[in-house]
C-alpha cells in the first residue's frame, strides 16, 4: 500500500504533457454544401461537426441515428457517391461536395424501393431503431453484388447491430431484394 501511494504521489507531482491552461481557441466553422437526397444545403459548419450532427441537427434528417457514436453499431449508416460510410465517423466537411444518401432518399415518390418493401414483406424490423441503417447497408448489399448467397450478405451486414436479433428476416429481405428467393 506504501510503495502504491508513492507512485501516485510521484506520476501527480509529474509535470503534465497536457496543459489544460490552453485556451484552444473559438471553433472553426466553415462554408460548404452538403449534396443530401438530391438537394442542396450551404451551411456553415464546424470542422469538428460529424455527418451524422449536421443531419439531424442543422437539416433536420432523423433517418440516420446515433447508437454507439464510435462506428460500431451501423445505425448511422448513409451513401456517400453510392458508397456506405458511418456518419457518426465521418466529418461533415468530409461530406461536402459527395452525393449524400440517407433513408428518406431511398423511395421514389410515394414507391417504396424494392428493399424498403422487402424488409416490410420479411418483417425485417422490430424495434426500428436499426432499420434505417440497416436499409443503407441492404441497399448496398444489394447494388454492390455482395447478395449471392446467405453466408455472403451475413458478412457484407456484419457492421450493422439489431438488438433486436431480426438478423434471420433482415438476410431474407435482403435475398428476396436480390431475387434470391424467399
Amino acid at each position: 500500500m506504501v510503495a502504491m501511494v508513492s507512485a501516485m504521489t510521484t506520476a501527480e507531482a509529474a509535470p503534465s504533457a497536457w496543459d489544460d491552461s490552453r485556451d484552444p481557441g473559438p471553433p472553426v466553422a466553415v462554408s460548404a454544401t452538403l449534396r443530401v437526397n438530391g438537394t442542396e444545403h450551404v451551411l456553415d459548419i464546424d470542422t469538428r461537426s460529424t455527418l451524422v450532427d449536421v443531419l439531424r441537427d442543422r437539416l433536420g434528417i432523423t433517418g440516420p441515428k446515433k447508437g454507439c457514436d464510435r462506428g460500431e453499431c451501423g445505425a448511422c449508416t448513409v451513401h456517400a457517391d453510392g458508397r456506405p460510410v458511418l456518419a457518426c465517423m465521418t466529418l461533415a466537411v468530409r461530406a461536402a461536395g459527395r452525393d449524400i444518401r440517407t433513408v428518406e432518399g431511398l423511395a421514389d415518390g410515394g414507391a417504396l424501393s424494392r428493399v424498403q418493401q422487402a424488409f416490410i414483406d420479411h418483417d425485417a424490423f422490430q424495434c426500428g431503431f436499426c432499420t434505417p441503417g440497416q436499409l443503407m447497408s441492404a441497399v448496398a448489399c444489394v447494388e454492390g453484388g455482395h447478395a449471392g448467397s446467405e453466408d455472403e450478405i451475413r458478412e457484407f451486414m456484419s457492421g450493422n447491430i439489431c438488438r433486436c436479433s431480426a438478423y434471420p428476416q433482415i438476410v431474407a429481405a435482403i435475398a428476396d431484394a436480390a431475387g434470391q428467393g424467399s
